[in-house]
Formats: structure tokens, C-alpha cells, sequence
């Protein structure tokens, strides 16, 4: 039997339950083992998956290094903590939760500082007046430094943050922050404010594959087949089947409804009755359509799945893995 193919979820909290949901929309439960003190699971079904509960750092971590296969961790977290993270990871897709941003946050009473731009004016008068460079408090290094010199902000210096890094200016220990918010509520009530460029990141919890991993056949055989159901349940999930009988249809009418609704015809048979899966936001327009054209009634229908020859996530993947040539 070959090795295990590994998918790390976090081990604790809303996002491991977040996590648990996710999979479970595209009908692939994790079972814990022995209960919540078990770091070793399983996907209910699925033959030679390994579910490894760990920390979202620790996921970052076995992901760079090839010891999983896929995981389910925070974009921030694999942008801070991964060198060239493109040429090492893969962000298959968002999954809807674990919202955060990155952000550059100064002083609320600095009423002239509202971007990127004022605080490099500031951090150079800073440094004539005081013969030091300003100073930033931050979890967040190597994403500070890369957004700082994009922005062209040198005058400064990192204070690793490792308590409440909101409270550091207040504290004396740090002039601004770079920090990860939600709401923006801590922030305020620390009489910060995110300067108006300053949003480093728009992070969520994303699905990642490991580029380092050993990528045999077997394994790719798992991807595909967890993948395809997540694929199936994102697009089920941004689709409808729209059903109406249009008696003496034009050949040209999937054609149309395709160009103007991006609607496919699943089936039309000779008395009429025909089926068309359409963008859920792109339902009310074609149905509008429909009747105009002759039809009496439109059903729409919510879907589960949606299988497609065609696995986005997938190719994706196998992109990611064939080196350029």
C-alpha cells in the first residue's frame, strides 16, 4: 500500500469547525478517530486519506516542507510565512470563511497621515527630529517589508510584536502597527485608524496544495477525486436548472441563451420540454426571456452537485506541478 495521502485541517475552534462544514458541502466528512484529542482522522469513504488536525502555523509549515499533500490555512499565514510562496504553494481556492485583512494602522490623532505616502513624509521627519527611524509593531515582518518597500517607506524599523499588538503605540513601544483585522473595532478602540492604501492583504481561509509533496500516481488519484467533488458543490452551489416547455423552439435558441445568459442546454425534447443550467444571479433575466419567447411557467431548481468533465481545481493543481516548457 502506498503512503498515506495527507489533507491537514485546523485542529481546534470555528475554524475547524468552518473547515469540517466545507468538506462536508461537497459530501466528504472527517471523522476524528477516537475524539478531539485525536490528531489523526479520516475522510469518511475515501481510501487512503489522512486527516492531520494541526495548528493553522504548523499547517503553513508542513505544506512549504512537502509533509501534506493539501490544507486548509489562512492566506496571510502562507504569505508571511512561505519565501516565493507561488513557486512552493498552490491557493486552489477561497473557502468562504476565516476573513481577515492585513493592514498598516497609525495613530487616529496623526490627522495628517491618511497614506502610504504621508507616512513616508513622517518617517523621514521623524528620523531628522530624533536621529531614529520610526517604529512599526507587527506579527506580520516579511509582509511588512515587501508592502513598505512597494509603497516606498524606508525610514522605519520592525518591533516583533508578541502580545496585543494593538496596544504597542499606546504603550510607548511603537509608533504604528501593521496588524490583522476583521471589524476594524479593536483598531478604533485602540484610537488607531488603517490608513486609506494601507490593506497589505485580503486574507481568508483558502484550500492549498503542497508543490513539495510527493505527487505519484496514487496521489493525484486523491486530489482528483477530492477535488472534483469540491468542484462539483462550488459551481452546484453559483448554478440553477431553470425547466420551461417552449414548443417550436429555434435551433438558434441554446445558442442565444448561451451568448446573452451564459445558460447551457442540458436536454430539449421534441414536445418542448427542456432543461438549461444559468449563473444563479443570471436566473431571473433568462426566465424573463423564456416567457417572452412563448414559454407558460419556468421552474428553477437548486442544485447539490454539479460534476463536470472539466475540473478547474484539478488543472489547477497539475498546472502547478508541470514545469514550464
Amino acid at each position: 500500500m502506498s503512503d498515506p495521502f495527507v489533507l491537514a485541517v485546523p485542529s481546534k475552534g470555528r475554524l475547524q469547525e468552518n473547515a469540517a462544514a466545507f468538506f462536508a458541502r461537497a459530501g466528504l466528512e472527517i471523522a476524528q478517530g477516537r475524539g478531539a484529542r485525536d490528531y489523526r482522522g479520516s475522510l469518511v469513504g475515501v481510501k487512503n486519506v489522512e486527516i492531520a488536525f494541526l495548528s493553522a502555523a504548523d499547517i503553513v509549515a508542513q505544506l512549504a516542507s512537502g509533509q501534506v499533500h493539501l490544507g486548509v490555512t489562512g492566506e496571510d499565514l502562507v504569505r508571511e510565512s512561505i519565501a516565493d510562496a507561488d513557486d512552493k504553494v498552490a491557493l486552489l481556492t477561497p473557502l468562504g470563511f476565516g476573513f481577515a485583512n492585513v493592514v498598516v494602522a497609525a495613530p487616529r490623532a496623526w490627522i495628517d497621515v491618511k497614506t502610504m505616502a504621508d507616512l513616508e513624509d513622517v518617517a523621514a521627519s521623524y528620523r531628522a527630529r530624533r536621529g531614529q527611524r520610526m517604529r512599526v509593531a507587527t506579527k506580520y515582518v516579511n509582509l511588512t517589508r515587501r508592502f513598505f518597500a512597494k509603497m516606498h517607506v524606508s525610514d522605519y524599523r520592525i518591533v516583533e510584536s508578541s502580545g496585543a499588538t494593538e496596544g504597542a503605540p499606546a504603550a510607548g513601544q511603537a509608533e504604528l502597527i501593521v496588524d490583522i483585522t476583521t471589524t476594524g473595532a479593536t483598531l478604533a478602540a485602540n484610537a488607531l485608524k488603517i490608513l486609506d492604501d494601507g490593506i497589505i492583504l485580503r486574507s481568508q481561509a483558502n484550500l492549498v496544495a503542497s508543490l513539495s509533496a510527493d505527487w505519484s500516481g496514487p496521489a493525484r488519484e486523491n486530489a482528483r477525486a477530492i477535488l472534483s467533488r469540491i468542484a462539483a458543490e462550488e459551481l452546484a452551489r453559483t448554478t440553477r436548472e431553470v425547466s420551461t416547455v417552449l414548443p417550436c423552439a429555434p435551433a438558434s435558441l441554446a445558442t442565444e441563451a448561451q451568448s446573452l445568459f451564459s445558460a447551457r442546454l442540458r436536454f430539449c425534447a421534441q414536445d418542448g420540454r427542456m432543461s438549461l443550467n444559468c449563473p444563479a444571479e443570471k436566473v431571473a433575466a433568462l426566465a424573463d426571456w423564456l416567457i417572452g419567447r412563448g414559454a407558460d411557467h419556468v421552474g428553477v431548481t437548486a442544485l447539490d452537485y454539479v460534476f463536470s468533465a472539466e475540473n478547474p481545481l484539478y488543472e489547477k493543481l497539475i498546472a502547478k506541478l508541470t514545469p514550464a516548457t
